[in-house]
């Protein structure tokens, strides 16, 4: 028979396991970006529209160079792709102005847009952006008339 004295330290012990489970299952669930680090597609589509703005890097670490002028790299999750971006960062200033996006499905199941920021992060990048494409190119660019590039 447990006691109040050994009940309240029970109970004391199982909240303490709890919070401790739920704040490391919340770093593991951390995303390498920051909310100010999520650019709206409508502000990119406004700068490439914009001669006379300074024009960012625009990376494509998806399959496929949709948006205009952006280099294509092809899936960052693939080591041959994912060294090709290495090496395509490893030329530029760390002060560049990136930006990387997707657009293969929605950011909870992309498979690319996780390790190539975490490589912008890693080589000490200081002003990388992600575009918010929260469900695909299609829907958040596309079909939205922002600038495509010509094929």
């Amino acid at each position: 028979m447990i006691n109040k004295k050994q009940l309240r330290l029970l109970l004391t012990v199982l909240l303490i396991v709890g919070i401790s489970v739920n704040s490391i299952g919340q770093a593991a669930n951390a995303e390498p970006w920051t909310e100010n680090q999520l650019m709206p597609p409508a502000e990119l589509a406004k700068v490439i529209n914009d001669k006379n703005a300074p024009q960012p890097i625009v990376f494509s670490i998806g399959p496929d160079a949709i948006i205009k002028n952006s280099i294509d790299i092809g899936p960052a999750h693939e080591k041959e792709y994912f060294s090709k971006f290495r090496e395509a960062l490893s030329k530029l200033p760390k002060d560049a102005n990136i930006v990387i996006y997707c657009g293969c499905c929605p950011f909870e199941h992309c498979p690319n847009i996780r390790p190539a920021f975490q490589l912008l992060n890693e080589m000490k990048f200081t002003n990388q952006k992600l575009l918010s494409l929260q469900t695909n190119i299609k829907v958040d660019w596309i079909n939205k008339g922002y600038p495509a590039s010509e094929k």
